[in-house]
């Protein structure tokens, strides 16, 4: 299956490096620039903030090391940007290879002194191949004393699990990676590498915003086109409608007619 021609057309000109490529092949995931500049990320960590305190209840989870905040698709134009960055959407097409839209965006702050994550997958593979393409934007810095993300390299191609995994999956596992990076970065990962958070002993909150997207045909995580407010669809691209699935991508000949 083919991604339609106006979507790959939108994306002409943009590319991951070699290197990212490589990296999302053989190990997983990759770390590279996001899309917000660096004088404007103050302005973003102070729209974060905002968004989560002003976030109605039923829209907080708190979990056990984490609080999150979803549908960062309606909390303001300064993450619109997130979800639409070229290369984020050039990696899905390579992690998914057909086309894909996206299933959520939240907001997630991990507090410090509280358990690592358990290593996980968000979606294993199957017969049609890789399901699930995420990224995690870095409100703050990532670093290795504050709950920056493990991922085990190579993961996403084991045939099986391996009968060493340890029973406890908040343990260290041999050879596991940790993604860092200064704030503004973007983790950019296939959904079945194994991963999770570690524990933040920095005495801070480490800030993240975390997207996935999936086969257009799959059932999404979040009821995205249903959550869409007035003044988002009137601020967003016809590709930002494609992606949240709130209409289809129109090829530059039928948007003329």
């Amino acid at each position: 299956m083919q991604m339609p021609d106006c979507l790959s057309a939108m994306m002409d000109g943009f590319e991951l490096s070699a290197g990212a490529r490589r990296e999302l092949d053989e190990i997983g995931f990759t770390v590279i620039p996001g899309p917000v500049a660096a004088e404007d990320l103050a302005a973003l960590g102070a729209a974060y903030d905002a968004a989560i305190a002003s976030a109605a209840p039923d829209d907080v989870k708190v979990g056990s090391s984490t609080t999150r905040v979803r549908d960062f698709v309606n909390r303001g134009p300064e993450f619109d940007g997130l979800y639409l960055h070229p290369p984020v959407l050039k990696a899905c097409c390579r992690i998914i290879n057909e086309p894909f839209r996206l299933s959520t965006m939240h907001a997630r702050t991990l507090w410090p002194s509280l358990p690592a994550q358990n290593l996980h997958v968000d979606f294993e593979r199957d017969s049609r191949g890789w399901t699930m393409a995420g990224f995690i934007f870095m409100v703050d810095e990532f670093r290795n004393d504050n709950g920056a993300t493990r991922f085990v390299p190579g993961s996403h191609l084991w045939p099986a699990v391996p009968p060493d995994l340890p029973g406890d999956l908040k343990t260290d596992y041999p050879g596991q990676v940790l993604a860092c990076g200064p704030a503004g970065s973007m983790i950019v990962f296939n959904g079945s590498v194994r991963h999770g958070h570690t524990v933040n002993r920095s005495g801070e909150p480490r800030r993240s915003i975390q997207g996935a997207y999936i086969r257009r045909d799959a059932e999404s995580g979040e009821d995205l086109p249903a959550r869409m407010l007035p003044e988002t669809l009137s601020r967003i691209s016809p590709l930002a409608k494609y992606l949240l699935a709130v209409q289809p991508l129109q090829s530059s000949t039928e948007s003329a007619e």
